[in-house]
């Protein structure tokens, strides 16, 4: 089943080269089903890419998604046009008032800096706090899965020595969960980051769970015993070549940079890296849409919030 976005949006091209399948405006609209509403609150700079990352993630599912695109007006965007922001965001003030089936919270990259002292701080804190009552269930990833647990649980972040940069080997800390249905027993997933939050902090929260975890990357996935959050405090959504794009961008400001983890073969940069993470990746948002949104949502979506 399809993706609903704007036909105009950049990811639509890309998508539909890619043989996914994306519906038109005008074809969902005639269909008698309800879609998933879906709310995206996407903090990366390179904001394009990060839509396309994810749509192409959430379109590969057997549900239909209407998919809405938010950003902070509290922080200017440097590295997308105006026009793009115009044309395909919305501000928290044109949809607090609405019910949303679920909604993902991206990754930024300002993890060295205290929660508070981000300058979008604020206003996130109220999205955050708006989706208890109007949204059914939240997905956060990377930082902001810190931010998201830091606000919801109280659980800190904690600088590390150097970069974890590289795709690491995680395990299963919970396989009963629904939400790894399907995962292979040792799996491969992407990470980029300066900060990390610790098992003990998360275990002795009984609001918490853990569900996955690495030797060396540290928690991967936790969430909330009620379902409502989630948090994956790696990049699933990565393409092949994002790790790589980081690295010579790094490279460009510090010769010395150390290479991704387990990304080149045999640590050779000149040579192509392979996605060793893709099928995971595509099995947890399938499996967070169908379970946990899909699977439990209310058909009345003005209804989302009483069950709290």
């Amino acid at each position: 089943m399809p993706i609903r976005i704007p036909d105009s949006l950049p990811a639509t091209e890309i998508l539909e080269s890619e043989n996914i399948f994306v519906m038109t405006e005008y074809r969902a609209m005639h269909q008698d089903i309800r879609p998933l509403k879906l709310l995206l609150l996407n903090l990366m700079p390179t904001k394009i890419v990060t839509e396309t990352q994810i749509m192409r993630k959430l379109s590969n599912t057997p549900l239909q998604i209407d998919v809405e695109l938010l950003q902070t007006i509290s922080h200017e965007s440097k590295n997308v046009s105006e026009e793009h922001l115009e044309t395909f965001y919305t501000s928290f003030d044109d949809i607090k008032n609405e019910h949303f089936d679920g909604m993902i919270i991206t990754g930024a990259p300002v993890e060295r800096l205290d929660f508070e002292d981000v300058d979008y701080w604020d206003e996130l804190s109220n999205i955050m706090e708006w989706s208890r009552t109007n949204v059914h269930s939240v997905l956060h990833i990377c930082w902001g899965a810190q931010a998201g647990i830091y606000y919801h649980y109280g659980v800190p972040k904690y600088e590390l020595p150097e970069k974890l940069f590289g795709v690491f080997e995680h395990k299963l800390v919970k396989p009963s969960s629904p939400l790894v249905r399907g995962f292979d027993d040792a799996f491969m997933a992407p990470h980029s980051r300066y900060t990390e939050v610790h098992a003990e902090d998360i275990e002795a929260n009984p609001a918490l769970e853990l569900i996955a975890v690495s030797d060396v990357a540290g928690v991967y996935i936790a969430k909330s015993t009620d379902s409502h959050h989630f948090f994956v405090f790696g990049h699933p959504e990565y393409d092949t070549e994002t790790l790589g794009r980081e690295y010579e961008r790094d490279l460009g400001k510090e010769p010395d940079v150390a290479l991704p983890v387990n990304y080149y073969p045999d640590n050779d940069p000149t040579r192509a890296p392979l996605a060793t993470w893709r099928a995971q990746a595509q099995l947890l948002y399938t499996n967070w849409l169908n379970y946990y949104v899909y699977q439990t949502t209310p058909y009345d979506i003005g209804s989302i919030g009483e069950e709290e």
